[in-house]
């Protein structure tokens, strides 16, 4: 019943709440929480309202209906992250936070979302009458997708990210178009949830808009700054122990090129604000472009 618009029959009342009893439970509707101007309800009258356990373990019932209920897919916006738990969704509700659990968030933390993603979810009861958030898989994407027009290509989209896996990414636009980021037009791993603005570069096969987020500045760098930076990428910690003075010899074993193609390259970069360069640190760091925004 939990997470549900249900009908009750008011059996008490106070200057303050409603107390609505449905299915043999008793839920508090306080009057800030009748949404409409209709008449003052009596006992023995019959309310309908979303029912739910807040913060405080109360049962409660309000006509101010969350983004998302039981069977219902609405967003919601993340408030906070436990490793031990999951996140934490707010859908709409003043005295609530729902959670995701940690089992269905990626194994890879880095991949979990941060405070303001935005996830798309359910509401799910379990056995014990929690709450939960259930996360909209590919086929409620499909469902709600609306197909996208011809010359799109070039233009810029912000989309969402759903599914962060090992090929890419895959993401809603704003507009609703199914959207996929392949791994090599990806600066750094998205978050599961993180809104990114993203180029069109080309149409899939599967009624997806295949993106890019990476600069266009990017498309005019040479091969061996393409793979210098496709290399940055797939560190942790977006660097490598490398600089212009690193010795011939090592940058040949490393990265198959000579010293003086290393130097162009790591030029081309700076000079496209792709990297930076810490000589003292004798290392090259991929640029965190929503930082230097």
């Amino acid at each position: 019943m939990l997470g549900q618009i249900v009908n009750g029959k008011v059996i008490d009342l106070n200057q303050e709440a409603f107390f609505v009893q449905t299915a043999g439970i008793t839920f508090c509707l306080a009057k800030n929480a009748v949404a409409t101007d209709e008449r003052i309800l009596e006992l023995g009258d019959t309310v309908q309202g979303f029912v739910y356990e807040n913060r405080e373990r109360e049962m409660v019932m309000t006509q101010y209906y969350p983004r998302a209920q039981v069977d219902q897919y609405g967003w919601g916006t993340v408030t906070d992250v436990r490793k031990d738990l999951g996140v934490f969704v707010d859908i709409g509700l003043p005295d609530k936070d729902v959670v995701v659990s940690l089992d269905d968030l990626p194994l890879d933390h880095p991949k979990w979302p941060k405070a303001g993603d935005q996830l798309l979810v359910a509401l799910e009861e379990d056995h014990k009458n929690r709450l939960w958030a259930k996360l909209a898989d590919d086929a409620i994407f499909q469902q709600l997708a609306v197909k996208f027009p011809k010359g799109m290509e070039h233009k810029n989209l912000k989309v969402t990210v759903y599914a962060s896996r090992f090929v890419g990414a895959f993401a809603l636009s704003s507009d609703y178009y199914l959207t996929f980021i392949h791994e090599s037009q990806l600066l750094q791993v998205p978050r599961l949830g993180e809104v990114l603005e993203a180029r069109v570069i080309g149409e899939g096969s599967h009624g997806r808009l295949n993106l890019s987020t990476l600069p266009q500045s990017f498309e005019v760098i040479d091969d061996d700054a393409q793979m210098i930076l496709m290399m940055i990428k797939r560190t942790a910690d977006k660097t490598l122990p490398f600089a212009d003075s690193s010795a011939a010899e090592d940058i040949k074993q490393h990265f198959g090129i000579s010293k003086s193609s290393f130097k162009r390259a790591i030029g081309h970069l700076l000079k496209n604000r792709l990297i930076t360069q810490d000589k003292e640190k004798h290392e090259i760091k991929l640029v965190d472009h929503d930082e230097a925004e």
